[in-house]
């Protein structure tokens, strides 16, 4: 199998060999509101990339965290009147509803930021000793001066960093910070925000060293695949990368992958523009294997335009599948296809030319998590 690697901008082979276990980790959800479909289709592209590791003879164990303290959860919290850890139950459970409609296979460890609180603490005290980290009267900050390859993920340069920072809540013009870049740790909590303990003073860690702590402890100082929506290559995954390799002293990921956005009507989706299409009312008025269906129709690392008429012809191509009847006609062609840095699409294409040809397809759209 090959695959886009991220940080070496090239379709490159994935190491996986048969009977070993391939160690996946996918960026979860901060619980704070509906499932969209930009979120279903990050989390379906790994779903795939386990079914065909799998189907190639190799294990998987994929761990997807839960962002269960955060800065855009505990200001949804407060903006609603609830305690935080109860928005993000509700989140969870309408989240978890959604995932097993469109069946994605269970993770192996959903593990929360919340628990893993000294983790994190142990984490920091390792970057402060090793002088990647320092502290200031509030904080404890990561040193990206002490980090030779920071923005070697990314492929952007200082200026670029400082910018994208700044639209994504960085706060690069924080006077406490020695270098714009520098990232926080650990933070002292705001009033009413939960805190915890430490050896720098009640407070709450940074989102980075959330899913650095969580990948180490779950799936030891290397992993092998490791990814999520192409916003998140910085400064979430740079950062990442950098306080994982200075605590471990070595590679934190063999492979990055990362999946693209999805628009509407042009734009790209988001809250702020107002244009979410979510997976729950999608399945009020769909079949969620056609709602799965019209996903897979995109090539993971291209963005895309989502409209509801791809729900309506994934519709119409189940029951095209389903007539054709049960069997492994086109499996070989589509199992080459998704070797071939995961060329859904062109599974899809493969599977209907096998139908309209009278081969039946079952075994085929199997492998595509798709049942008919």
């Amino acid at each position: 199998m090959k695959l886009y690697e991220t940080q070496r901008r090239a379709v490159v082979p994935l190491d996986a060999q048969p009977g070993s276990t391939v160690r996946m980790y996918v960026c979860g959800i901060t619980p704070y509101d509906a499932t969209h479909v930009g979120h279903a289709a990050t989390f379906l592209a790994y779903d795939v990339l386990q079914r065909r590791l799998r189907d190639q003879g190799c294990r998987t164990r994929c761990v997807r965290n839960i962002t269960d303290v955060d800065d855009d959860l505990l200001s949804r919290a407060r903006a609603m009147g609830v305690h935080y850890l109860d928005l993000a139950a509700g989140s969870l459970a309408a989240f978890d509803a959604d995932m097993a409609a469109l069946g994605l296979l269970p993770a192996d460890a959903e593990p929360r930021a919340t628990s893993a609180i000294a983790d994190i603490r142990r984490l920091i005290g390792r970057l402060l000793r090793s002088g990647h980290a320092y502290r200031t009267s509030e904080n404890v900050y990561f040193d990206v001066s002490a980090a030779q390859s920071f923005g070697e993920l990314s492929g952007l340069d200082a200026a670029e960093m400082v910018e994208l920072a700044r639209s994504r809540g960085g706060r690069p013009d924080d006077p406490d910070k020695r270098n714009p870049l520098d990232f926080v740790l650990w933070q002292r909590s705001a009033p009413g925000e939960p805190e915890w303990s430490s050896a720098w003073g009640l407070g709450r860690p940074g989102w980075h060293v959330e899913c650095s702590a969580l990948a180490l402890e779950h799936l030891g100082e290397t992993v092998d695949v490791h990814g999520g929506g192409s916003d998140l290559v910085f400064p979430h995954h740079e950062c990442s990368r950098a306080q994982s390799e200075a605590a471990t002293g070595r590679p934190f990921v063999r492979h990055w992958m990362h999946t693209s956005m999805v628009r509407r009507d042009g734009v790209k989706m988001s809250k702020s523009a107002g244009n979410l299409a979510f997976v729950a009312d999608l399945r009020e008025r769909w079949e969620p294997m056609a709602v799965r269906l019209a996903l897979l129709g995109a090539h993971y690392r291209s963005d895309w335009d989502w409209s509801e008429e791809l729900v309506a012809d994934a519709a119409r191509r189940l029951e095209r599948w389903r007539a054709a009847g049960r069997g492994d006609g086109a499996l070989a062609r589509m199992r080459a296809r998704l070797d071939d840095d995961l060329d859904t699409p062109g599974a899809l294409a493969e599977i209907d030319a096998a139908a309209d040809a009278g081969e039946p397809v079952s075994d085929a759209a199997a492998l595509l998590g798709v049942l008919l």
